[in-house]
């Protein structure tokens, strides 16, 4: 069951539905509209379940306000309960899908759910300023500090719209930590390393996926085999996605056009560019596991889906944060020597280039990114999805 409030949270859960033998499993997956283009070749059967609008979700995280209110949350457990009744699964997975907290365990369904290592209690995490409304009216260093004071308040309410469900439908509070709420299930998989966020008193119904690599069926743009692509010049892949610092692709083009590099980028199909510099070949969408293996560097939001693609491939990655999930995996990068972190409401053309000059000649950033892809490689979604899945079927 997928939070399609991003393509992330439809990709994760759709690639390990992929994986499970159609031999061993009935595989079922449920998400909202609009996602037909990803389930090309999957023959699993399908259910509807509603999503809040990603408009409104990337609205709430601009805003600092809470993701969900409590009345979206009470209409999820009645969809997830429908959803349940119907298909009487024995186990049941979810990515972001909240709710599952509440109707997984009133239908007294196991419970695993994917998340991020950045939001588990037992990760300790530098928490800095995301762009938010204050960091539009106070300089960085004033809203910082101001904004690790306020922090644990500020997670401590949007927590209370789940908390609420919960004991309208008789279970416990999960108390204030906005973290326990985001990873509370009978088994939380982390998808990612221990190398990029260190455990700390973790319990063994928490543990590593690794990188879960997915990329939506797409036809190659006609460029992609162009001459130029492979005249030795180092190849820098760029996706911003499709809201936030999407509307930063024109800039950072002419931030890169000077550079001796060839330019692979993808616009997420919203953002109009009235002229593309001659080093740049631009797409609408691009695979982007296979950009990034293409790739020097790659220049992304910052967010896991695209990082983990260019460390899968032993690249270095430049996130242009934004929102906190994008600062917290950054931070990760940074802190393992494989990426840098730039601001996305403080973005400089000329910081922006600096960096790519930096990271493309760096040797040191590049070896730790070539660790990482080690790393990566030992750290199998696959079967430690199965292992975990066994356990809580048995």
């Amino acid at each position: 069951m997928a939070e399609a409030v991003t393509l992330a949270h439809v990709g994760r859960p759709l690639s390990l539905a992929q994986g499970l033998a159609e031999d061993d499993y009935e595989v079922h997956f449920a998400c909202t509209d609009g996602y037909d283009f990803c389930f090309k070749q999957a023959s699993f059967r399908r259910w509807h379940i509603d999503s809040i609008s990603s408009q409104q979700f990337l609205q709430a995280l601009a805003s600092g306000k809470p993701v969900y209110t409590e009345s979206t949350l009470l209409r999820y457990v009645e969809d997830d309960l429908r959803l349940l009744q119907a298909v009487q699964p024995d186990l049941v997975i979810g990515d972001f899908r909240l709710s599952l907290s509440v109707s997984a365990r009133q239908q007294h369904i196991p419970y695993l759910a994917v998340s991020n290592a950045y939001w588990s209690p037992y990760v300790r995490q530098h928490y800095t300023v995301p762009s938010l409304p204050l960091t539009g009216m106070l300089p960085i260093w004033l809203a910082d500090p101001l904004f690790r004071l306020v922090r644990p308040l500020a997670f401590a309410s949007h927590a209370v719209p789940l908390n609420r469900v919960r004991r309208r439908h008789g279970l416990p509070s999960l108390g204030g930590d906005l973290r326990r709420t985001y990873t509370d299930a009978d088994r939380t998989l982390y998808a990612d390393i221990a190398q990029l966020f260190p455990p700390h008193a973790m319990p063994p119904t928490h543990d590593y996926l690794g990188a879960v690599i997915w990329a939506p069926p797409l036809e190659l743009p006609d460029w992609w085999q162009r001459p130029e692509l492979s005249s030795g010049r180092p190849i820098i892949y760029v996706t911003l996605g499709s809201s936030g610092q999407g509307q930063l692709l024109p800039r950072v083009l002419r931030a890169l056009a000077p550079l001796p590099v060839t330019v692979l980028a993808a616009t997420a199909g919203t953002v109009r560019l009235d002229a593309v510099p001659p080093n740049a070949f631009v797409a609408p969408f691009l695979p982007g596991d296979a950009a990034a293996r293409r790739a020097s560097l790659v220049i992304c939001n910052g967010g896991s889906p695209t990082s983990q693609q260019a460390l899968t491939a032993g690249v270095p990655v430049i996130g242009i944060a934004g929102n906190l999930d994008q600062f917290l995996n950054m931070h990760g990068v940074a802190g393992a020597g494989a990426g840098l972190l730039l601001r996305a409401d403080r973005f400089q053309e000329t910081a922006l280039r600096h960096a790519a000059t930096r990271l493309l000649d760096d040797a040191p950033t590049r070896l730790a990114a070539r660790q990482l892809a080690n790393a990566f490689r030992a750290c199998l979604p696959g079967p430690r999805l199965l292992t975990h899945m066994r356990a809580l079927l048995q």
